[in-house]
């Protein structure tokens, strides 16, 4: 079966950190773009952070940058979003997705959830207390 599995979710203290992992199965992250989503409650689903397989680029929104990292472990076929200095505004639900979306147009659209078509993940409930 094809999939995505997230997990990694929590109820942390803000200041503090989780990792999210997205694991695949049934296919492989060669040439997709893995990207984090999240979706606060009443409010739509913000891309986060992508990694582009093809080259390893890697892309953050402004509000998380210095704060969150992407990476992959290809040979396990996991994607992790480390977030570190958790505030209270990164509660939601995250979710992870692929997608295979030419490389010339990662950077102006990996955050628009419409272009995953494909494959996504449940979500994994991130609550940071203040």
């Amino acid at each position: 079966e094809v999939q995505l599995q997230a997990s990694g979710g929590g109820l942390v203290q803000a200041g503090g950190y989780l990792r999210l992992s997205c694991a695949a199965s049934g296919f492989t992250f060669d040439h997709y773009t893995i990207t984090w989503f999240r979706q606060a409650p009443g409010r739509g689903r913000e891309g986060v952070s992508a990694l582009s397989s093809t080259d390893g680029s890697q892309y953050y929104i402004d509000s998380v940058k210095g704060r969150f990292t992407i990476s992959s472990d290809n040979a396990k076929r996991t994607v992790f979003l480390q977030m570190n200095s958790l505030k209270s505004e990164d509660t939601a639900v995250y979710y992870c997705a692929a997608e295979r979306i030419p490389p010339t147009l990662v950077k102006g659209t990996w955050r628009d959830p419409r272009v995953y078509t494909h494959y996504w993940g449940q979500g994994t409930l991130v609550t940071v207390s203040s």
